[in-house]
């Protein structure tokens, strides 16, 4: 099996998925933050498809922001200036040629993360 990554944004807050969040990809290496692809959640909350897909997975460290800020704005939240959470790195490894899915779960103050399936 190759590998490949995929994320998932629920919003805590209101208990509904994270549509129209934009999320990066970044690939960490001795040459420091190297941008590989930037997508934006469906209805769902997910990415249409994986944002590692398998041709292009490689073991390594890899960082997701997500643009949390603006997907807060856009539904209305009540905005604080500056906004607590405006943008989310999550550091992680990828040490084999598996799928790893690193959802994040959302509030206006606080998230967490997890290696799903």
């Amino acid at each position: 099996m190759a590998g490949y990554l995929t994320t998932h944004v629920l919003d805590t807050a209101t208990g509904k998925p994270a549509a129209g969040m934009v999320v990066e990809l970044l690939r960490i290496d001795s040459g420091g933050r190297v941008p590989l692809r930037t997508m934006t959640t469906n209805a769902d909350g997910r990415t249409d498809g994986p944002i590692l897909p398998e041709a292009e997975f490689a073991e390594g460290t890899y960082e997701l922001l997500f643009y949390c800020g603006a997907y807060l704005d856009a539904t209305g939240t009540q905005p604080e200036d500056p906004r607590f959470l405006d943008v989310i790195p999550i550091r992680f490894g990828m040490s084999e040629p598996t799928h790893y899915h690193v959802p994040l779960l959302l509030s206006p103050f606080g998230y967490s993360t997890y290696r799903g399936s």
